[in-house]
């Protein structure tokens, strides 16, 4: 099987996409031959960090690439899956079968992942049926390939009340990568999260930290739908969407809250990446009181 780069394949497919995308929304496609039902990239989200590509592989199918100039993190969001990258290769990954079979975040399963470096290449043979996220953003080969286990991820409970979501650090800043971070949440029915809204867009470490990022979206039952907004505070950027099953939210600035309405848990993957691989926030002033 022939091995396209990640630099290539966005490239290669970048022109196609910008013609489905509306605004900050990507629709769910149909499978790609290699499965692939999500290709955001630098070049069509018209950013410089991010990629995100999202494949449903069927058991006994086989995923192979290079990563070219980009460090890129795999995570096995169901499905169990062998990982081989050039110097390393783990068998048989992955212990959740279904995102909401049980109470994720601080109770449930977790997702096993794989850290790639740039100048590297991986391949993924599905065990089973799989949902694989491929999560990139340029890299410095600083580090070498890994194996981030459950174990590995921290987790925590935000908020309280009906702004309660339970996190799952796959990538926090605390591990090592040069630019990539990586969090799944889960946020139950008639919940809100990234709330009070916050904001990413200035580089302007200590106070802020300028953080391109992709909302990655899951809802249970998947006949469900989810809302979020971005918008700025100066009114330059203001859209809210309705993100159904498998859609994807790009945030290039702006503040990004999100909510879950009654009777559909929502779940997402984030990936976030800028010049400095630090997650500082700042919350809108207006609803800052929220959490004083």
């Amino acid at each position: 099987m022939q091995l396209h780069s990640v630099t290539n394949l966005y490239s290669i497919f970048g022109t196609t996409f910008k013609k489905n995308m509306t605004s900050l929304l990507s629709r769910a496609q149909s499978p790609n031959s290699e499965g692939r039902i999500q290709n955001i990239t630098p070049e069509s989200a018209d950013w410089k960090y991010v990629g995100f590509d999202f494949f449903k592989l069927k058991a006994g199918q086989t995923l192979k690439k290079e990563t070219g100039g980009r460090e890129v993190c795999l995570v096995l969001v169901t499905g169990k899956a062998s990982v081989k990258t050039l110097h390393e290769s783990w068998d048989n990954l992955g212990e959740r079968m279904s995102i909401f079979s049980e109470n994720s975040g601080t109770d449930g399963k977790p997702p096993y992942a794989v850290y790639v470096p740039n100048d590297d290449q991986f391949s993924v043979a599905a065990e089973t049926d799989l949902e694989l996220a491929l999560c990139s953003a340029p890299g410095k080969g600083s580090f070498p390939a890994r194996l981030i286990k459950p174990e590995h991820m921290t987790y925590e409970t935000r908020g309280q009340g009906t702004n309660t979501r339970h996190i799952c650090n796959i990538l926090p800043e605390t591990a090592e990568a040069d630019s990539l971070l990586v969090v799944e949440v889960i946020t139950p029915n008639g919940n809100w999260s990234s709330y009070p809204p916050h904001k990413h867009d200035s580089d302007n470490i200590p106070e802020e930290s300028y953080l391109e990022e992709t909302y990655y979206h899951r809802i249970n039952p998947p006949q469900g739908f989810a809302f979020q907004r971005v918008y700025t505070d100066d009114g330059s950027l203001d859209e809210t969407m309705a993100v159904q099953n498998h859609d994807v939210v790009m945030v290039p600035r702006g503040f990004h809250p999100v909510g879950a309405p009654h009777g559909y848990d929502l779940y997402y993957l984030n990936v976030m990446a800028g010049p400095k691989r630090i997650w500082k926030f700042h919350n809108d002033p207006q609803h800052e009181w929220i959490v004083k």
